[in-house]
């Protein structure tokens, strides 16, 4: 069992798969050159295999693969199956801005993918295209089809942005509700790479939103997951994950390892330990030792606050981490 120096149980790795992506959105990686290629600086999916192994045998339970954007992997369902064949019982998951689900998603539920967490930010072909300079509306819609109809779990994750999407927050509710997904609004986090000048919304600023027509109720907040849990009068469950808040640290079970080799013990907290020579070189001893040293340098809490200091603001790119 992996257990930070807070007393936290540590059983979930995100993986990124590559720091490519197909998208340039807003929030994330909107300067990058779409010509932007780091195959070189992969850590063979071989080698990231073995480490994993050992993750879970010392006590990992769940593996989320991200990016960039991980369908552009065309391995990626051979990944998830050897992952599969090796521990059965850990959950998979896999979070896509969905643009090539609809390729990929029988194949991924075969390999033993249980659940994608699916970005979507508007119901508007425009303003898909203005998020994510790509008009993806349509291909994402289909992939979202798609996955539900081959048997993978669904949740739907949007950025709420003033001035961009914050008056699609109701509909995108009524989506997901008349769909049986559950939808998490999630808080812009600030960080460098992202476009100057947009701003988010906060929680209450969402639930204020959701006011004007519907009243939603605090269920709870999910047992070593980042969402406080809401209901509304016909039972329906949305999320919103909000970091910026003091509680949003408390059960973090997470690490992050970087198609690189790096371990992030934390989204917004620069140190990180490096892996990547034990992984190319495969010495087990090397890969169990800084797995454990990711978890005792684990911090009790993000750099994220509610106030506006651009001393606080992320310089690591999310694409770079995984989200």
């Amino acid at each position: 069992m992996l257990k930070d120096t807070f007393g936290r149980t540590i059983d979930y790795i995100r993986v990124s798969v590559t720091k490519q992506c197909n998208f340039r959105c807003q929030y994330c990686m909107p300067d990058t050159p779409m010509d932007f290629f780091d195959n070189e600086e992969y850590v063979p999916l071989d080698n990231v295999l073995a480490f994993l192994k050992i993750a879970i045998d010392e006590g990992i339970k769940k593996i989320r693969i991200t990016g960039g954007e991980p369908l552009l992997r065309k391995d990626l369902s051979e990944f998830v199956a050897a992952i599969h064949a090796y521990a059965p019982d850990v959950h998979l998951a896999l979070t896509t801005n969905a643009f090539l689900l609809k390729r990929y998603a029988k194949a991924l539920k075969e390999a033993g993918l249980a659940r994608v967490n699916i970005s979507l930010d508007s119901l508007k072909s425009d303003r898909i295209i203005k998020i994510s300079k790509k008009d993806g509306l349509s291909a994402i819609l289909d992939g979202i089809d798609t996955a539900q109809e081959v048997g993978l779990k669904i949740k739907l994750n949007m950025v709420p942005l003033k001035g961009i999407n914050d008056d699609e927050i109701i509909s995108m509710l009524e989506f997901a509700k008349d769909r049986g997904i559950l939808l998490r609004y999630i808080e812009y986090m600030e960080n460098t790479h992202a476009k100057l000048g947009i701003k988010g919304l906060k929680e209450a600023q969402i639930l204020e939103i959701l006011g004007q027509k519907y009243t939603p109720t605090l269920l709870e907040k999910e047992n070593f997951g980042p969402a406080k849990i809401y209901t509304l009068e016909d039972d329906y469950a949305f999320g919103i994950i909000a970091p910026h808040n003091d509680d949003f640290c408390k059960s973090c079970n997470r690490i992050r390892l970087t198609s690189e080799g790096t371990i992030c013990p934390c989204l917004y907290y620069q140190d990180s330990v490096d892996a990547k020579e034990a992984m190319l070189s495969s010495n087990p001893q090397a890969m169990k030792a800084a797995l454990h040293q990711s978890v005792y340098n684990k911090p009790e809490k993000n750099q994220w606050s509610e106030e506006e200091n651009p001393a606080e603001i992320s310089a690591r790119a999310f694409y770079y981490t995984g989200g």
